[in-house]
């Protein structure tokens, strides 16, 4: 801080201009002491108040080049200035010395702080000065956002620096004003700068493109040719912010998309793709808000919107499994890479942004989240699911005699028995078995046997083992019911698999088609991974039998299961301990392979789900939302009310959102209404959603622009109030003396 004396009182002391003329005149030197008098007319006598510059402030810094800075001061102050070595006097009425040591006390901590004076950076001390106000103006031009190559990025005004503050400290903010008030630069560097420091993990650019009236399709040359135009505002601000080589990289990677709003918001999927919910796959068009679907947890979600896109080209996307799902060129896919892994973290990209790019040196490239057990809404079973997936395996349901069951496990038949009410599993011959009912001559009555009833009512009668399934309500029921099926199936068919060197996988072998896809619905909804091929019968040489040959009369269906760490797939104790030697590994699903299908009526939804993902075909996981995102909208003013709200409510969890616009330039055509004029009114008072405004004063580009900033805002407060007012002196000039 400079040293600054006391008041001293100067009797009759000139004005600010007769002095600087009288101390030019006296040595020729712009600051010399003002002459001394006696006070005229009643004015309370002027006071001199001196400052002391430290010796580590470089006058030529503080004073500028020719005195060029101090000029400017001395325009704006009623105190009148002069300099000497490195003592400041001012002379003036106390109120306006004092206010005059504010300034050079902020313009000497400026310099303090490393910055170079600047006539526009004294203009706006002064101003924020005279504005009054807690916040001092050395703080608020000193605070750095980003810095590269020497180039420092900071607010420049005092409404600045509440816009950057306030997307520190909410969620969604609106940034509102003319151009040139550095709305949307200042946001693009909050966002660098949230990049930079791990807050996000990638930045999404977006604005309007209303000139072409978002139909950007009928105008010549490639994609990026027709876009670019219009993002070009975007690119310049960020080439500004991040080495201009790295920039394709990290738009390659989808750490940095910058879109119009109209791609942006076509993340959608036909409207007959599949969508898991709680009591299993629906279309997708048949939701409705509030609807629940099942998340990557397997747990419900509530769906928060749905937004039709209309047709839009549509991709097959499928996964080395054989799952496969439909989703336009932009809809979202959550995925993980080599390097991804290795880093312990996830990217979002779009499905055009993988075609053409999904090898990396012969390997898969991209691997997709598997979801976790999923929680269908529980039903009451009539028999045990483990009893059931254990007949399915090898009992004899037809119905034509009591039940039967064959194997070779001692371990089973306790297991059966144990599992099913008044049934006693008695040995027939061989590895025969019957389930016989304790209670079925009791009396001299003939009781039906509880298993075969049981049977006809879940429709598995007269089914063979070509024909057999597993009943709906025990597929989409509580995750440890379905385990519980498939362990009793994978106890009788199936077998872990091992090698040397390698983790257990579970191999399983049917006849029946229907079986097999419901081995796979059970496997996927569990969280595992299935590959399925065929075995031909014909031409397989037969098996053998009591001496004989068997021929081999259908097609066998052999199933590969992976199941995630925690999903047991056996009970019985020889197949659970090589399982458990060599471990089961984790299911892995990579993309395989993205084929254009055409054109599609699609819509897109949001979920309320953490990630933001829900489960769609063959229990693959994707999204819509934007997670873990700084997210930029544009020229917010040439939105339509219901772009806003679709743009809005895609906010996912870690996520920032700063919106911009001038809503005094509004290009929407038709006279639509634009969804920045409306969005305060509805969402006043919604927590975390801040409101910043700022004005013509902020203006940080050529100072003419501010000026006609205000001579539009004069001249539409005169329509709306009659006729126009005489225009006024333009801020800053100086008026013109008589006969000039």
């Amino acid at each position: 801080m400079p040293d600054t004396s006391p008041n001293v009182p100067v009797p009759g002391a000139p004005t600010s201009r007769e002095a600087s003329a009288q101390a030019a005149a006296a040595d020729g030197h712009l600051g010399a002491p003002a002459p001394s008098g006696t006070g005229t007319g009643g004015t309370p006598a002027a006071v001199r108040t001196t400052i002391t510059v430290p010796d580590a402030v470089p006058m030529v810094a503080l004073l500028g080049s020719g005195d060029e800075l101090l000029r400017l001061v001395e325009t704006e102050l009623t105190a009148d200035v002069h300099v000497r070595g490195n003592e400041i006097a001012i002379t003036g009425q106390p109120a306006d010395n004092a206010f005059a040591v504010r300034v050079f006390d902020e313009l000497i901590a400026l310099i303090g702080t490393g910055q170079q004076l600047r006539p526009d950076s004294v203009r706006r001390v002064i101003g924020m000065l005279k504005a009054g106000g807690s916040e001092r103006p050395a703080d608020v031009l000193s605070l750095d956002i980003l810095s590269r190559r020497g180039r420092t990025i900071r607010p420049k005004t005092l409404n600045q620096k509440r816009y950057v503050d306030a997307i520190d400290a909410h969620t969604i903010v609106f940034g509102i004003g003319p151009a040139g008030t550095g709305k949307t630069y200042l946001a693009m560097a909050k966002a660098v700068q949230a990049l930079q420091t791990k807050q996000v993990n990638r930045i999404i650019l977006t604005r309007p493109a209303v000139e072409a009236g978002e139909r950007l399709g009928y105008l010549p040359g490639t994609l990026s040719e027709k876009i670019d135009p219009y993002l070009r505002p975007l690119y310049d601000a960020l080439h500004d912010m991040v080495d201009p080589e790295s920039i394709p990289r990290l738009m390659q990677s989808g750490t940095i998309e910058v879109a119009p709003l109209a791609y942006m918001r076509g993340r959608a999927q036909p409207t007959d793709a599949a969508v898991l919910t709680p009591t299993g796959f629906v279309p997708m068009g048949s939701l409705e808000v509030g609807d629940l679907v099942i998340g990557s947890d397997g747990l419900p979600t509530p769906v928060l919107g749905i937004y039709p896109q209309g047709r839009k080209d549509v991709y097959r996307v499928t996964t080395q499994d054989g799952a496969s799902t439909l989703a336009c060129g932009e809809h979202l896919w959550t995925v993980r890479t080599a390097s991804d892994r290795r880093r312990g973290r996830s990217r979002t990209i779009q499905t055009q942004d993988m075609i053409g790019n999904l090898r990396a040196a012969r390997a898969r490239r991209y691997e997709l989240p598997v979801v976790a057990p999923v929680e269908f809404e529980p039903r009451e079973v009539p028999l045990d699911p483990y009893a059931l997936g254990l007949l399915l395996g090898d009992g004899c349901l037809t119905t034509a005699t009591t039940p039967t069951f064959t194997t070779a496990d001692a371990e089973l038949v306790v297991a059966l028995e144990a599992a099913l009410d008044r049934i006693e599993v008695r040995h027939k011959a061989g590895y025969d078995y019957v389930l016989h009912h304790v209670d079925g001559g009791r009396g001299g009555l003939r009781v039906a046997n509880p298993v075969t009833t049981v049977v006809r009512d879940l429709g598995l009668d007269r089914t063979r083992s070509a024909t057999t399934f597993v009943p709906v309500m025990y597929l989409q029921n509580a995750a440890a019911v379905r385990l519980a099926v498939l362990q009793g199936i994978l106890d009788t068919d199936g077998g872990p698999v091992t090698q040397r060197g390698r983790t257990c996988r579970v191999q399983y072998t049917t006849t029946s088609t229907r079986l097999r896809d419901d081995v796979i619905f059970l496997v996927r909804s569990l969280g595992g991974v299935v590959y399925s091929h065929v075995r031909r019968a014909e031409g397989r040489a037969p098996g053998r039998a009591l001496g004989r040959d068997v021929p081999y009369r259908s097609d066998a269906h052999v199933v590969d299961i992976r199941l995630p760490e925690g999903v047991e797939p056996f009970r019985l104790e020889r197949k659970r301990r090589a399982y458990q030697a060599a471990g089961g590994g984790r299911p892995m699903r990579f993309i395989d392979s993205i084929e254009p299908v055409g054109e599609r009526e699609t819509l897109c939804i949001a979920v309320a789900a953490q990630d933001s993902l829900y489960v769609t075909d063959d229990f693959l996981v994707t999204h819509n939302t934007l997670n873990d995102a700084f997210v930029i909208l544009d020229e917010a003013q040439n939105t339509t009310a219901e772009q806003m709200k679709m743009f809005l409510t895609r906010l996912g969890f870690g996520s920032k959102i700063v919106v911009t616009g001038d809503i005094t330039q509004v290009d929407l055509p038709g006279g639509a209404q634009s969804g920045l004029k409306i969005v305060r009114e509805i969402l006043d008072g919604v927590e975390d959603v801040h409101f910043a405004n700022l004005t013509s004063s902020d203006v940080v580009r050529h100072r003419l622009v501010g000026d006609i900033v205000d001579a539009y805002e004069r001249w539409d407060a005169g329509r709306q109030q009659g006729p126009a007012p005489a225009p006024g002196p333009v801020r800053g000039a100086r008026p013109r003396r008589q006969g000039s």
